[in-house]
């Protein structure tokens, strides 16, 4: 019974400990023996079978988060590092991931793909990337092309604008593949953020307020964010009775944020807006105080991702909170299930919005006479 136990691997709950008495016989024996170390010196420091070690570096779900960890835990400890071309050649499956992502110096994409690689890490996988300058069928086709000769087991794509849908057809129907920030109706599983949900929740705060309407600037229109964005906003004016204003665009950068708040600061009665990013925000307020226009004294701003700097903008920025990380894990964990299985599936992962209330926020003030 102790010895099925400890095959099983998921029934111990005893930790791997860091101490020199756990370690000390490991290391000893290693170095004696003069050997690099595998994955059976694994197993007998995690208490665990080889096939769970096996099941760990794999990425096979039937693994209970606590054993994982004490595999994990003790590959660390040992310095453990699997051989993925034996693996490979045994089971017929590549270990490397594709990921096809915008190349755009104006969208948090990077902590997405920082979530993508954590998971790929973990799970045994290596990733590819390759960046498109732009998205359309000749574009998609070249990168699944460069990522077929790598052989991948799956891919991510991380473009979320308009013109990716018809783009996705180009990718092979038998490789696994995931897109996040895709269209509802997108014939491949999809990762993304409530974006409405958000959306209206800021509108919602400087309606609680007491601000009788909420002027948007929105992102760029062919990107799946800025539509889902007017909707969460327009839903939630319209709910409440408020007039609904026709939206600005901008390009999610900074410098278009201070365009588009020049031309909001000549409005008197204005005294609330939502914008889409928390780069363009902080463009508004700059142009918001050129103006005279003091925030949130005379002007309430909502931004929309909580960029690291949001809390350190002047005032601190009142912002959607959106896990990019948890976007790419999650993505992952759809394309590994994926390879798994060795088919597709359209399964629709949605991950939840934070409002984060800081103090670029407040109830509505009296106009300034100098700006009538």
């Amino acid at each position: 019974m102790e010895r099925s136990q400890a095959d099983a691997g998921t029934d111990l709950a005893t930790p791997v400990s860091s101490s020199s008495e756990r370690s000390a016989p490991f290391s000893q024996a290693l170095g004696t023996e003069r050997r690099p170390p595998a994955a059976t010196d694994v197993a007998r420091l995690a208490r665990v079978s080889y096939q769970t070690v096996s099941r760990v570096v794999n990425g096979h779900p039937s693994v209970r988060p606590s054993t994982r960890a004490r595999v994990l835990a003790a590959i660390q400890q040992l310095g453990y590092h699997p051989n993925s071309a034996a693996r490979d050649l045994a089971t017929g499956r590549s270990r490397t991931l594709g990921v096809i992502a915008l190349d755009s110096a104006h969208w948090s994409g990077l902590p997405t793909l920082y979530g993508i690689e954590r998971v790929a890490r973990l799970s045994g996988h290596f990733v590819s990337v390759v960046s498109l300058d732009r998205v359309d069928r000749p574009s998609m086709r070249d990168a699944g092309i460069q990522l077929a000769n790598q052989a991948v087991a799956g891919v991510v794509v991380l473009v979320p604008i308009d013109s990716a849908n018809e783009a996705l057809a180009e990718l092979p129907e038998d490789l696994p593949a995931v897109a996040i920030e895709g269209e509802p109706d997108a014939k491949i599983a999809v990762a993304t953020v409530d974006q409405e949900a958000g959306a209206r929740a800021a509108t919602e705060h400087l309606l609680g307020e007491g601000h009788v309407t909420v002027f948007h600037l929105a992102g760029p229109p062919e990107w799946h964010q800025s539509q889902e964005r007017i909707d969460g906003w327009r839903g939630a004016l319209e709910t409440a009775g408020a007039e609904v204003v026709v939206p600005l665009h901008g390009d999610w950068s900074a410098r278009s944020g201070y365009d588009a708040g020049k031309m909001l600061a000549r409005i008197p009665d204005m005294s609330a807006i939502f914008v889409a990013n928390d780069q363009m925000a902080l463009g508004v307020i700059q142009a918001l105080h050129e103006r005279g226009r003091s925030v949130p004294a005379d002007v309430s701003v909502v931004g929309f991702d909580d960029i690291p700097e949001a809390a350190y903008f002047r005032p601190p920025l009142t912002t959607v909170c959106q896990d990019f990380e948890e976007v790419g894990r999650q993505a992952l964990r759809l394309l590994l299930d994926q390879v798994a299985s060795g088919s597709r599936t359209v399964e629709r992962k949605e991950i939840e919005t934070r409002l984060i209330v800081r103090e670029s926020t407040s109830p509505p003030q009296t106009p300034k006479s100098s700006l009538l």
